[in-house]
C-alpha cells in the first residue's frame, strides 16, 4: 500500500499548490473576486466549496460506471446539488450571519467550475480514495487562496483582519481595495508575484 499512498499523496499536493485552482487554473474567478472582500467571508465561501468537493468527488467515484455517459453532466449537477443544498441549510441553521453575507454564492457552488472540472475530470476516472484526495487538494488550494486575497483586501480596504481595527484612528483605509476594482488588483499581482517565483525556480534548476 505504499504506492497507493504516494499517489494519494501526490494528488493531494497537486490541488493544493501545483494546479492550485485559483493562483494556477484560474478557475472560480466568480466567487472569488466577490466574496473576498473579508477574511471570514473567504473562509466560509472556501471550506463550503471544500465539503462539497470531497463529498461530490467520492460518490461520483463510487457511481462512475453505472452513470451513463450521455447524462453523466447533468447527474453530476444533481449530486453536487445535492450536497450544496445540504451545506446552505446547514449554514443558514448554525451560522446564519455567514449565510446571509454570502447570500447566492454558497447555492452558485452547483455551477461552480472548480468541482463541475473535478468530477469530469478526475473522479469520473478515479477510485473513491483517490477521488477524496483530489477534492480535499482542491478544496484547500481555493480556501488558501480565498483566504489570502481576503486578508489582503480586508487589510488594506477596511483596516481589520477578522473584523479585528488594527489601523485605529489615524491611518483611513484605501476602500477601493475592497471594491470590484481592487479585487482584480489584488487577484492580479498575486498571480504575477507567483508565476515570477515559479519561473526563476525553473530558471534556477
Amino acid at each position: 500500500m505504499p504506492d497507493e499512498k504516494k499517489t494519494v499523496s501526490s494528488v493531494f499536493v497537486n490541488g493544493l499548490l501545483k494546479e492550485n485552482p485559483t493562483f494556477v487554473q484560474l478557475l472560480g474567478m466568480c466567487p472569488t473576486l466577490a466574496v473576498t472582500t473579508s477574511l471570514k467571508n473567504g473562509l466560509g465561501m472556501g471550506l463550503s466549496a471544500t465539503a462539497v468537493l470531497i463529498c461530490s468527488n467520492i460518490l461520483i467515484s463510487l457511481l462512475r460506471k453505472l452513470i451513463p455517459d450521455k447524462v453523466r453532466i447533468a447527474a453530476y449537477i444533481v449530486i453536487i446539488a445535492a450536497f450544496v443544498t445540504m451545506i446552505d441549510m446547514s449554514l443558514k441553521a448554525f451560522l446564519p450571519d455567514l449565510a446571509s453575507s454570502l447570500g447566492l454564492f454558497i447555492p452558485l457552488i452547483v455551477v461552480n467550475c472548480i468541482i463541475l472540472a473535478r468530477a469530469e475530470a478526475f473522479a469520473s476516472k478515479n477510485s473513491p480514495v483517490l477521488s477524496a484526495a483530489d477534492g480535499l487538494g482542491m478544496g484547500l488550494g481555493f480556501t488558501g487562496a480565498l483566504c489570502i486575497i481576503s486578508a489582503i483586501r480586508e487589510f488594506l480596504g477596511a483596516g481589520t483582519v477578522w473584523g479585528i481595527a488594527l489601523y485605529g484612528t489615524h491611518i483611513a483605509p484605501a476602500t477601493i481595495v475592497i471594491m470590484a476594482p481592487g479585487g482584480f488588483i489584488v487577484l492580479g499581482l498575486l498571480i504575477g508575484t507567483i508565476n515570477f517565483i515559479a519561473a526563476k525556480r525553473k530558471g534556477d534548476k
